[in-house]
């Protein structure tokens, strides 16, 4: 079996474009692959956090991972900061990562641009995203768009490696999916839904209740043509209901469009609504049943004992490789 790695940061709400764009995928690719799921709260201190707030997101996001239909029995489920290999490890890279490198990374610029400091943190994320990802001999990485650059970064600084001190690491690939990776903003479908956006019609969390759910997307921007037909360019609003519609309900687009041909965007949008409720409300309960849990406490030691032990064990080949601490007999 080949190996994917993939981190979300626990940094409040999920969105159902992150449940759609990653959760959703990570589901369907356990049975194929060895999979290791990482809540990587070191990544979220790059930026200033509640201590409190941070402590719950991460055991909220752990919950969410299973909720969805993560099965730990097939895959591991682990804290980034439970494994002191991350950091170890991540340190090892930034020593081989230049700062022109990490100072063109998209997102740095973006986080960074208008702001008088930035967290050292925040420009070297990069090489510990790469540790996370080398530690385990991933082959494949499931990203967004906005990540490629990051895996990218990634198989350089890992090729760089290997140059250097032999073949230590696997180059992984990304794995971008075709539809879905991007859902878009309700209230601006040119933009991606994001969580951090202030106005909270535009996105959809796993917990919104139903009500909260169809006046979300009753009032999400359509267009004036009243068409449900796929136009990504002319139509981004009612193309995005579609995809989100389309993947939800495991329908094809060509489908959909023929089902409502001649129909207002009035039902439509109740439907996809009905759709979104009918997906997460089997996640919000099981979600709130292992909140309550210690399954999920137990669920996380076990995770962060197995993730200990693979990547430990590549630590100790990157330290001897590079010629860290001494040689044991």
């Amino acid at each position: 079996m080949k190996t994917i790695f993939s981190g979300i940061q626990p940094s409040g709400v999920i969105t159902l474009g992150n449940y759609i764009g990653a959760m959703k995928q990570f589901v369907e690719l356990q049975d194929d692959y060895n999979c290791y799921f990482c809540i990587v709260d070191q990544h979220a201190i790059t930026v200033p956090q509640d201590r409190l707030a941070l402590r719950k997101n991460i055991r909220s996001l752990a919950a969410f991972y299973l909720a969805v239909g993560i099965d730990p029995n097939k895959s591991t489920l682990f804290i980034q900061s439970e494994v002191p290999a991350h950091a170890q490890a991540g340190w090892i890279l930034q020593c081989i990562a230049y700062i022109g490198e990490l100072e063109r990374m998209t997102q740095f610029k973006d986080k960074s641009a208008g702001k008088e400091a930035v967290s050292a943190g925040l420009l070297t994320y990069p090489p510990l995203m790469a540790a996370d990802i080398l530690l385990y001999s991933t082959d494949i990485v499931p990203v967004g768009e906005d990540q490629k650059q990051h895996i990218e970064l990634t198989r350089d600084l890992a090729e760089r490696f290997n140059k250097r001190y032999g073949d230590i690491f696997t180059i992984p690939e990304a794995r971008i999916p075709k539809i879905g990776a991007r859902i878009m903003s309700l209230t601006d479908p040119t933009k991606k839904m994001s969580k951090s956006d202030p106005n909270q019609k535009s996105y959809i969390t796993l917990l919104d209740d139903a009500k909260t759910i169809e006046k979300k997307v009753k009032s999400a921007v359509t267009d004036s043509e009243g068409v449900i037909r796929y136009d990504k360019e002319n139509k981004p609003g009612v193309s995005n209901l579609l995809t989100i519609y389309s993947i939800l309900a495991n329908e094809p687009i060509e489908q959909l469009e023929e089902r409502y041909a001649g129909k207002g965007y009035g039902e439509f949008k109740a439907d996809v609504a009905e759709v979104i409720i009918n997906t997460l409300t089997p996640i919000q309960e099981k979600y709130y049943e292992l909140m309550e849990s210690t399954t999920l406490d137990d669920i996380l030691d076990e995770g962060a004992e197995k993730a200990n032990r693979v990547a430990s064990k590549m630590l100790k080949k990157m330290e001897n490789a590079i010629g860290l601490g001494r040689k044991r007999r």
